[in-house]
């Protein structure tokens, strides 16, 4: 093939051209044989004669110039569904709010020329309405009176679809404002209104029943639901008819002119007004401009009167004119009557490249106007028709690439496979395939990643409606039914501001020296006086242990900043779960190793250890066990000092002269500290991952289980533990119930199982699950995968509810677990992850709202300004936790001006951190 900016025509060649033989009289001329009459649509013969190839010319648009066209479309597309350019846009993008195609649980049926969906026995009947140009709403409703006899005086209540196929503005299915009228409607007073309360009204003054308006369409989005079933969903729809237009399902998140973020929703492009803007006037002929010209709307509607069959006629007639006046047809003959609008139709101007017989078309059409035409005429006339509507299937098939493109980039695919309906005279006057071709052979050249199946509709305009009106009351059902489900995990402000209260409570319990036994918020003194301030300098050893992974850190504070050199050593099950004296033995050999590794064999360096277990502090260096999570269960632990357990081990190693152990901290104490090196400000630690823990520098007058009056104490709140004692039980919904009795402490650590990473994916299942049973999610499809419990892994949380991620990515971690979704039960399951995720965010506001609040009292501020530490993959994977938990607490605590720092390495850096503010203050 050469070279697409070439003029070398696609179809039969020049020279091909010359030694055509008419089907009539067998002598040459430039009439194409019946297997060569199908050029591919943007390039028809050309002819010997140079006023006739002129024309040609004119009305042909090669492939570099369509690829133009398209690249044009889909910028004033993604124009069009922006929202700052939207106004500006040719293109208009119109959300129609329908999110879903049929998935095949209706029936429909035809009586008296009206489309009736009938569902089971107990489902309602659906009545759609095709609007007619005779009258409007007053008589409609007269119409739907008449069409239901008897039964307008039932008292079922009777959805209603209508078909109104004008450019309106929608705010909802069942709200449209009528943007302008078009094919020759003209009706005052109507624009700028709500046709659909104005058509219900209609309905109402008849007294027709209990009949209500659920949903607007137009002919377009009839088209595409006509098309569709579950097991092949059509997500493209082209019309061309006396108008064109096109309507396709984007993803919501790229259509900003709707408030509504999740799945998809068709969207009505109104492309007959591009070029509206000069984006066609390199293709426009004077053929258009006569044609625009002599038009109800010159200058507007540009690619419609390219396109629509309402013009072709016209466009072929003013072409004839042309060649009639430079002598090159119809000499001899008055062609006045050509310069008559519409004395030439499209149907004619098909049938005379469709037919066989299409020569005799020609000349019967051209001598019902009074013309002579010679053989040369009717073949030279039949060129021309074939030229304007091959550019019609061509620019066409270039919108349809167009949006094609767009839907395969927007989805992040490399290929995209898809089916498109098509109605309208481009279906071909009997139901076969566009006269010229049709724009696919176009459009395969126009998008090569693009493999597209058309599909012929069949009443876009009454069964569409129909089955649009059986989606939307589908849609409406399985909404009321998530909305239920949902609901309790929703939280209000009022549930919101209640849970700060009790954990403001819950704290002031837990500092009591009286109380704090009966506290579910334990407050436990950590014995850490102070944060950092940067004047802390030194070499320190830090130890690690929180999981399966244990480290060994050297950290040298300097002027310029830290540095750190470590290592992490693996602790066996068979150790996690042995004796103590096993484990503490192996911590301790890990220690002397990484000395040895480092070259701090006989150095001995001021120690903090990060032991993330739950502790009672009785002092810096020393922190009794009070039960073992995680995995560990080694013997002769709980109850015992830590600290010691390590002495111990290092006295039976014989190196415990090598050892300095200042401070043991938890793992949010760490972060605290970590961060407060680099902001003073610090005083917040806060740890939301895999469990979820917080701390803060407390006054110590407030601390009753501690003695001293002066200077603050950094608290270890153990807030996980909220809840414990019943004051939670309002929040907890069936699923977290669920969640709570297959774990290894039912009725423990509530809040945490709440909030945390280790359980939201399992919270998620169930919901899940709830859906399935109810026939909402994962229809007729076994799904043995959900029964497994922690499949659904927090992590896919955080994947599914990434911004502008594509459903087909949704999609593809939904069938790599073995869940056959489709793209609306994609959107589901990310709502599901939404409400989950939103309120652990909200929840873990609450109860740092609760701590900014009573650090701003305790200290008699107006404004509380503080920072605060935060560690955990939760917070920090999470595309969308850190923003909804800011904003909860900004809305919670307006008084506390509250930032937030992200820890670096907080269990290991915090915990040399703690020994050197410990050290510099023994040393000062």
């Amino acid at each position: 093939m050469p070279p697409p900016s070439t003029q070398v025509p696609y179809g039969p060649s020049a020279e091909r051209a010359e030694r055509w033989s008419c089907l009539h009289t067998g002598k040459a001329c430039p009439c194409p044989t019946r297997s060569e009459r199908y050029p591919l649509p943007f390039r028809p013969p050309l002819t010997s004669h140079p006023q006739v190839q002129r024309v040609l010319l004119a009305l042909t648009i090669p492939l570099d110039l369509l690829q133009m066209v398209k690249a044009r479309m889909m910028l004033a597309m993604n124009k069009g569904l922006n929202r700052q350019t939207h106004a500006q846009a040719t293109v208009k993008m119109l959300p129609t709010y329908i999110c879903s195609t049929p998935n095949g649980t209706g029936r429909t049926a035809q009586p008296g020329g009206r489309f009736l969906v009938l569902g089971e026995r107990e489902q309602p009947v659906t009545l759609a309405v095709l609007l007619t140009p005779l009258q409007l709403f007053d008589f409609i409703a007269q119409c739907v009176r008449q069409f239901l006899g008897d039964g307008c005086h039932s008292k079922e209540r009777l959805p209603l679809g209508f078909v109104f196929p004008f450019s309106c503005r929608q705010t909802r299915l069942d709200k449209a404002e009528l943007i302008s009228w078009s094919k020759g409607f003209s009706c005052s007073d109507v624009e700028g209104k709500d046709v659909v309360q104005l058509l219900q009204l209609a309905i109402n003054k008849q007294e027709v029943g209990e009949l209500e308006v659920v949903a607007l369409m137009n002919d377009t989005v009839g088209t595409m639901m006509t098309c569709s079933t579950r097991e092949i969903p059509c997500e493209v729809a082209l019309i061309v008819d006396k108008g064109t237009n096109s309507c396709f399902m984007a993803d919501v998140q790229h259509v900003q002119t709707v408030e509504e973020t999740r799945g998809r929703m068709c969207v009505n492009t109104e492309w007959g007004c591009f070029g509206d803007d000069g984006a066609l006037d390199d293709i426009l002929t004077p053929y258009d401009q006569h044609v625009d010209e002599e038009s109800s709307n010159p200058g507007v509607k540009r690619f419609e009167k390219l396109v629509g069959s309402l013009y072709l006629g016209d466009v072929v007639r003013h072409a004839l004119i042309a060649l009639a006046a430079e002598k090159a047809l119809f000499i001899g003959s008055n062609v006045t009557v050509l310069g008559t609008k519409g004395v030439l139709t499209t149907q004619q101007v098909v049938e005379i490249i469709s037919s066989k017989e299409g020569m005799t078309k020609a000349r019967m059409t051209l001598e019902a106007l009074g013309l002579r035409p010679s053989e040369r005429d009717c073949c030279r006339m039949q060129q021309v028709c074939r030229a304007v509507v091959s550019r019609s299937a061509a620019l066409c098939a270039a919108g349809l690439a167009a949006i094609l493109s767009l839907i395969r980039q927007s989805r992040g695919l490399e290929r995209l496979m898809i089916n498109v309906a098509v109605d309208g005279w481009i279906r071909g006057s009997r139901g076969e395939s566009h006269p010229s071709g049709m724009p696919h052979t176009v459009t395969r050249l126009l998008a090569p990643e693009c493999l597209v199946n058309l599909k012929l509709s069949e009443d876009g305009t009454g069964r569409g409606a129909a089955m649009v009106t059986a989606v939307a009351l589908r849609l409406a059902d399985q909404r009321r039914e998530v909305n239920q489900l949902l609901a309790p995990l929703r939280l209000t402000r009022a549930d919101l501001e209640r849970v700060q209260a009790l954990m403001r409570q819950e704290m002031d319990l837990g500092l009591g020296r009286e109380t704090n036994a009966n506290a579910s918020v334990r407050m436990l003194p950590t014995y850490v006086r102070g944060t950092p301030d940067g004047t802390e300098r030194g070499e320190f050893l830090a130890l690690d242990l929180g999981g399966t992974n244990f480290r060994v850190l050297a950290v040298r504070v300097a002027e310029k900043g830290i540095q750190i050199a470590s290592q992490i050593y693996v602790i066996p099950t068979n150790i996690m779960q042995g004796t103590g004296e096993a484990l503490f033995d192996h911590i301790v050999d890990c220690i002397m190793d990484f000395q040895m590794k480092q070259d701090l064999k006989g150095r001995v360096l001021p120690l903090g250890f990060t032991f993330s277990f739950p502790c009672k502090q009785l002092g810096l260096d020393k922190a009794v066990l009070l039960n073992w999570t995680k995995g560990f269960s080694a013997s002769d632990c709980v109850g015992k000092d830590v600290v010691q357990l390590l002495r111990e081990a290092a006295q039976r190693k014989q190196v415990e002269k090598a050892l300095n152990v200042v401070a043991v901290v938890n793992d949010t104490v760490g972060t605290m500290m970590s961060c407060g090196y680099e902001d003073p400000e610090c005083e917040i630690g806060l740890i939301v991952g895999t469990g979820t823990n917080a701390c803060y520098m407390e006054e110590m007058q407030n601390v009753g289980t501690v003695e001293g009056e002066q200077g603050r104490m950094c608290i270890n709140m153990e807030w996980g533990a909220f809840g414990d004692n019943g004051c939670l039980d309002h929040l907890f919904t069936e699923f977290d119930q669920m969640v709570d009795e297959k774990t290894i402490n039912p009725g423990k650590q509530r809040f945490e199982k709440l909030i945390s990473g280790m359980y939201l994916g399992e919270i998620v299942r169930h919901i899940l699950l709830a859906l399935v049973e109810k026939g909402i999610l994962f229809q007729d499809k076994a799904c043995p995968t959900l029964q497994n419990r922690d499949i659904f892994k927090t992590k896919f949380l955080s994947t599914i509810e990434i911004d502008g991620l594509a459903l087909t990515k949704v999609q593809a971690i939904l069938w790599d677990l073995e869940l056959q979704a489709n793209f609306e039960e994609c959107s589901l399951v990310r709502e599901v992850c939404q409400t989950v995720s939103l309120r652990a965010a909200q929840l873990c506001a609450a109860g740092l709202a609760a701590v900014v609040e009573k650090m701003r009292e305790n200290r008699g501020l107006g404004q509380l300004a503080v920072t605060v530490g935060v560690d955990g993959t939760l917070y920090k994977m999470h595309p969308c936790f850190s923003e909804h938990l800011q904003q909860t607490l900004q809305d919670l605590a307006p008084n506390c001006a509250v930032t937030f720092l992200l820890s670096e390495d907080g269990s290991g850096k915090g915990a040399a951190l703690v020994a050197a503010v410990a050290v510099c203050g023994a040393e000062s």
